[in-house]
């Protein structure tokens, strides 16, 4: 029931001027909706993957739980994964825990996003003719 409300929901947002629905917006969002893995920001650096697989277990069988951490210093980036053996298990822990307090500091949950296929790309200012950001050269 839960989610054919909140398919009518997108339903409505998703309607444009002229009355067509935004399908790519739709099915990225239907898709999620259907997805068994949160992603949680705002973690205190204190919070490994035990501490993260304990906070989340209350809502279901937690498949996995995984900080982030620094590949340099190995020090947590401060988000994390949390994967549930259902989908049902995965919906009620983010509509419990989303703006809640863990280890002093409030997270952010929602339903993972893919990351996109291929190379990553880095934006940064190093032109490559010696300068960074500047156009004087040195």
């Amino acid at each position: 029931m839960a989610f054919c409300n909140k398919l009518g929901s997108l339903v409505r947002q998703n309607f444009s001027q002229n009355g067509h629905v935004q399908m790519a917006s739709m099915l990225n969002s239907i898709r999620c909706m259907s997805s068994t893995k949160l992603f949680v920001g705002g973690l205190s650096f204190g919070t490994n993957d035990e501490s993260l697989k304990d906070a989340f277990s209350g809502f279901g069988d937690v498949v996995s739980a995984r900080v982030i951490t620094d590949r340099d210093s190995g020090r947590s980036r401060g988000f994390g994964f949390v994967d549930y053996s259902s989908v049902e298990s995965a919906s009620s822990a983010l509509s419990a825990m989303d703006g809640q307090e863990l280890h002093g500091r409030n997270i952010r949950v929602s339903y993972a996003q893919e990351r996109p296929s291929g190379p990553r790309t880095f934006n940064n200012n190093f032109r490559g003719n010696g300068s960074f950001g500047g156009e004087s050269g040195f």
